[in-house]
């Protein structure tokens, strides 16, 4: 392979000296290189001139080769292992967001941006980047914290989800609603008393069945066949795609409060996570 390195060198620049400057070695030790691969192949590849030296027609035909074969080589070399630019991006979500909105789509961003890696995690409640190595928050509330880079994401309906023997009985009486076993979601009980007063039921909604922390625990919960909540419908959709949940009734809420995307003041990643937070609107919108 030395031999041929100095022989590509020494024909490009058509000279012996042009060829050591370049791979560092002297003149002597490109001539003993290329005397040393002429006496293996049994030819001439250079005319030796009294200024420089130029190819034989066999060492013209030999250098096309040997240059293109350099040349794939150190392609399929950069392609393969030169280090890449990356970024990585640590991506903290509630857990029903992190769970069913993120982690079934990230890896629609990742094809897009192969170029940032995603460091995920999920919390319950969160109104503070307690952890340093926090870059992007998504994070639900009224977008009254104390960071200074807050977007709002796209707000979706919160509605009724059931199993569909349940919202077969709803559909024909929403009275029933009144004895239904009710799951509500801490942080959004209040949702109950508003949907009562949309369906135009009197009185107050029943005494939960189960109390939850979260959307996800919700909708896992009646997925089993029992139980009724108030979901966000980005959270609802796959179980209502797949068919084992059901909006019985068409009335929506808007939530009283919103998810967020909080980032972390760092200029560095600013350009990646924008484009974190332009994609997630796609997917909530």
């Amino acid at each position: 392979m030395n031999w041929l390195r100095t022989f590509e060198a020494a024909a490009r620049h058509s000279s012996f000296a042009a060829a050591a400057d370049e791979l560092n070695l002297t003149s002597a030790a490109v001539s003993q290189q290329i005397k040393l691969l002429e006496e293996t192949l049994e030819v001439k590849l250079f005319k030796r001139l009294p200024k420089g030296v130029e190819l034989t027609d066999i060492g013209q035909a030999y250098a096309q080769p040997v240059r293109t074969s350099f040349l794939d080589l150190q392609t399929a070399t950069n392609g393969l292992f030169a280090s890449k630019q990356k970024t990585t991006l640590r991506i903290r979500a509630s857990i029903s967001f992190g769970v069913l909105v993120l982690a079934p789509r990230l890896n629609e961003f990742r094809a897009l941006h192969p170029e940032i890696e995603i460091i995920l995690s999920t919390t319950i409640w969160s109104d503070r980047m307690s952890d340093t190595t926090i870059d992007v928050d998504i994070r639900y509330g009224t977008g009254d914290w104390a960071e200074q880079d807050i977007w709002p994401l796209p707000q979706g309906d919160a509605t009724l989800v059931c199993n569909p023997k349940d919202a077969a009985l709803l559909q024909r009486d929403p009275s029933r609603l009144k004895d239904a076993d009710i799951v509500p979601i801490i942080g959004s009980e209040n949702d109950w008393p508003a949907m009562f007063q949309k369906l135009g039921l009197d009185g107050q909604p029943p005494h939960p069945w189960m109390l939850v922390d979260s959307s996800l625990l919700a909708l896992e919960t009646i997925a089993r066949g029992r139980g009724i909540a108030i979901v966000n419908q980005m959270f609802s959709m796959a179980h209502i795609e797949r068919g084992n949940l059901v909006e019985p009734l068409r009335q929506a809420l808007k939530p009283q409060n919103n998810f967020y995307t909080v980032a972390q003041p760092n200029p560095k990643k600013r350009q990646q996570i924008t484009l974190f937070h332009d994609w997630l609107k796609t997917i909530t919108g």
